[in-house]
């Protein structure tokens, strides 16, 4: 089936939901993938699972992001399409606050001592509910009105949120301790999990081979980790026989690059190379990261749901 006939199948059934009043179906929200280097625009083809409309953007870097937008309207068959609702999938730095800690008069003030921010940023947060904890970050403000101009409901979340919640599944896999990887656009976020909750979590620029080395098993010594006989799995732009994996098998002995073809049950959309691993796991996750609570437009403004 080609990606335009998809496409158009995918512009009749949203007119038919439109009509009807129903917004329920979540892959009708259409998905930007906005990162440093690269945006992308996504939406889910609700009568074929597995299946996805896929559009990568081009940014123009002599402009803001907010223009970069702006263009992109113009020129984006999904963003020119009429869809109402939208999920922003962000790389900007995130503080992970736990549940029981989170005050929502404190999270930006908390947020601004751990990161630096600007003026054209404002600081919004995220409740992450099946991880115990909320998830505060900064959203430029010029970039916010544009997506408010076009969207009725605006939904903003980490990039590795849906890796997140993916890979919190396989840490009940098996008795032993383990330590996830996720590697994208010269990035590696390490995080792991115990009794339910975050353990670690921070994202490290690694352009190479070496940098990621170096911050994986720092983070591996810092908690403590068991070389023989706990578990490193990594995910996103990595090669099973690539000079990484090599290197860290040197320290480490249970090291797994785990392919998203076999992690999403070999369905074609897994087997993609252009499509990222972050998307992969917001769409093919088999019980679907999107139904934990998430902001409309007026919660990402203001604050976090309660």
């Amino acid at each position: 089936m080609s990606i335009l006939h998809i496409w158009q199948k995918m512009c009749n059934f949203a007119h038919i939901m439109a009509s009807n009043g129903n917004p329920s179906d979540k892959m009708l929200r259409l998905t930007l993938r906005m990162t440093r280097g690269n945006w992308s625009a996504s939406v889910g083809d609700p009568q074929s699972r597995g299946s996805i409309v896929y559009e990568p953007y081009e940014l123009n870097n002599g402009i803001s992001p907010a223009a970069n937008l702006r263009e992109a309207f113009l020129q984006s068959e999904l963003l020119k399409s009429g869809y109402r609702r939208v999920l922003v999938l962000t790389d900007a730095p995130v503080l992970l606050i736990p549940e029981e800690e989170y005050v929502a008069e404190e999270y930006a003030t908390l947020f601004q001592y751990t990161f630096a921010t600007e003026s054209s940023e404002e600081v919004v947060c995220r409740r992450l509910s099946s991880l115990g904890c909320v998830s505060a970050f900064a959203v430029n403000k010029d970039l916010l009105m544009v997506l408010k101009d076009h969207f009725e409901d605006i939904r903003i979340a980490p990039l590795c949120e849906p890796v997140w919640t993916h890979l919190y599944k396989r840490n009940f896999v098996g008795p032993r301790h383990k330590l996830f990887a996720y590697f994208f656009g010269k990035q590696v976020c390490v995080f792991s999990f115990a009794q339910g909750r975050f353990k670690f979590c921070n994202t490290f620029d690694a352009p190479n081979d070496q940098d990621a080395l170096y911050y994986l098993l720092y983070v591996w010594r810092q908690l403590g980790m068991n070389a023989e006989k706990d578990e490193l799995h990594l995910v996103g732009e990595v090669d099973d026989n690539g000079g990484l994996c090599t290197q860290l098998r040197q320290y480490v002995r249970r090291v797994v690059a785990i392919p998203p073809q076999a992690d999403f049950r070999n369905i074609a959309m897994a087997k993609r190379p252009d499509i990222p691993y972050d998307l992969k796991a917001a769409y093919l996750d088999e019980d679907g990261w999107r139904s934990t609570t998430l902001n409309g437009s007026s919660e990402a403004a203001e604050g976090c749901e309660q």
